[in-house]
């Protein structure tokens, strides 16, 4: 049995969750807005609406931007940006072993939880039950 799950923040919208996060990181990595958002088959236009959002409803700066010059632009994340990141990381990591709590005194046997970006919400799959065999219909 398998349950899946689904964890943001939300502020009159969702604010960060683990697309944003992901985003985030790789713009860590590569330094470029653009080379991350590339990295997750996502334009760049949709990567900086995203940001621009969720800098709206955060309150705060993600990114901080470099246009152009000899050495070509730029992003970086800002320091609030890597905060937010840490805190998210650890949030996230609690609410899994939480989860894995909560169903263990529900249902008592093992368990596999699906990454959060694999769910869609709280699911339980019970047709993978051991022991359970389903008839072919012809």
């Amino acid at each position: 049995m398998k349950i899946g799950y689904k964890v943001w923040l939300d502020n009159h919208g969702k604010a960060f969750g683990d697309g944003p996060y992901e985003l985030l990181r790789r713009v860590e990595k590569m330094k470029s807005l653009h080379q991350a958002a590339n990295q997750m088959d996502m334009s760049y236009s949709k990567a900086w609406r995203l940001i621009q959002t969720l800098e709206e409803r955060l309150g705060f700066a993600l990114l901080e931007r470099k246009v152009g010059g000899l050495s070509g632009g730029g992003s970086r994340v800002t320091p609030q940006g890597k905060n937010l990141m840490n805190h998210y990381e650890g949030f996230r990591g609690n609410v899994k072993i939480a989860l894995e709590k909560i169903y263990q005194k529900h249902f008592g046997s093992p368990l596999t939880l699906l990454p959060p970006s694999k769910g869609r919400g709280l699911r339980r799959e019970l047709s993978r039950t051991k022991g359970v065999r389903r008839r072919k219909e012809g």
